[in-house]
């Protein structure tokens, strides 16, 4: 199973380290592959430098991307964690 979302990173400070260590504790829990994709670079979700590397600032466009058993779950709550500014704003 597949499923994906595109985001926007609202976050005013971005995905910096605080942010990219919620996304991968958002992401870990699940069975599925999760992925963050921008500018046509997927990384792996689930890995704090992966997610640093790809230094989304505010405003840039992102897909959230989980392939597995419960790749719905992963993206609803990899998504959640962006919706809620990582609790930052």
């Amino acid at each position: 199973m597949t499923a994906e979302l595109e985001i926007k990173v609202t976050n005013r400070l971005g995905l910096h380290a605080r942010p990219a260590a919620l996304v991968v504790r958002a992401a870990s829990p699940f069975a599925s592959e999760v992925f963050l994709v921008k500018d046509g670079v997927r990384i792996n979700a689930k890995s704090i430098m992966g997610v640093m590397m790809l230094a989304a600032e505010c405003g840039s466009t992102l897909v959230i991307r989980a392939e597995g058993p419960d790749a719905s779950a992963a993206v609803k709550a990899v998504a959640q964690a962006f919706a809620q500014n990582f609790g930052e704003d």
